[in-house]
């Protein structure tokens, strides 16, 4: 059996309908699919009807969006039970959506005043079917400037080292696994080795039950690294391809790229409470 337990859709800033993304995970031969759209879980049981069609094991995700002293830290949640749709997470989407259309509109504001790029919201929010984020700004960019790559447009542009970045949310990385956990949730650290070295040592020192080891941009050192360290932890280790379905995209990887088998796919069915004979 194997599994990627990182993907996105249309819902965030993925390329894919949700019946897409789980008729490509049919054709690479996955088991198990994680659905895991930035800061949002809804469309729960109409997955489980998709996963059912394919003949796909699916586990509800999350990925939450947080900060530590600035840096961006991303946190892989999955849901054990029906908590994706309680008042609390329910509240928490509708933050964030409308956070990050205040966000889309500073970010079209310093595109001008820094870059002399000029799109428009109604363009942005065009290329997004849920959750607006930065390759829907970069999807507007291109199709007004053609002469850039999505690749060019987060280095010049849109990048956290760029004059015209703002911050995703205001959620701590504390108060972000503090959310999770006041439910049945399983907590994985996203691509650890992606954080921010000045920050990355105090992000890690967190509690969560498991590390994003297996990730399409570590390489196999860094794999090595953290898979020690969950093991050393007692913590369950996670695979991942990131996969948002957009050409050209060297920031994350093709699905099924990079997958969890073997005893660690094991472990973490089973501390998702998931039955192998399914």
């Amino acid at each position: 059996m194997k599994a990627d337990l990182h993907a996105h859709t249309i819902e965030s800033d993925g390329r894919l309908t949700r019946e897409a993304l789980f008729k490509k995970a049919k054709e690479k031969g996955l088991d198990y699919l994680a659905i895991t759209d930035h800061d949002v879980c809804r469309h729960v049981e109409d997955n489980r009807r998709l996963a059912r069609l394919y003949g796909i094991g699916y586990l509800p995700g999350i990925e939450l969006s947080t900060l530590h002293e600035g840096r961006s830290v991303h946190i892989l949640g999955y849901f054990r039970d029906d908590s994706y749709a309680s008042e609390a997470m329910e509240s928490y989407y509708e933050t964030i959506r409308k956070g990050r259309e205040e966000r889309a509109k500073q970010f079209i504001e310093n595109l001008s005043r820094f870059y002399d790029i000029s799109i428009t919201y109604e363009a942005v929010h065009g290329h997004s079917d849920g959750i607006i984020a930065r390759p829907h700004i970069a999807r507007a960019i291109i199709e007004r400037y053609p002469q850039y790559t999505k690749d060019e447009t987060f280095e010049k542009f849109l990048g956290e080292h760029t004059r015209a970045y703002v911050p995703s949310t205001e959620l701590s990385t504390a108060a972000g696994l503090k959310l999770l956990r006041r439910f049945d949730i399983l907590t994985v650290l996203a691509h650890p080795g992606l954080i921010k070295e000045d920050v990355r040592k105090r992000v890690l020192e967190y509690e969560y039950d498991g590390l994003e080891a297996i990730y399409p941009l570590h390489d196999e050192k860094t794999e090595a690294h953290y898979r020690r360290l969950a093991k050393s932890r007692g913590m369950l280790v996670s695979a991942g391809s990131d996969y948002h379905g957009i050409d050209g995209d060297s920031s994350h990887g093709e699905l099924g790229d990079v997958v969890l088998e073997g005893e660690d796919l094991e472990r973490f069915l089973s501390a998702m409470h998931v039955r192998t004979n399914r």
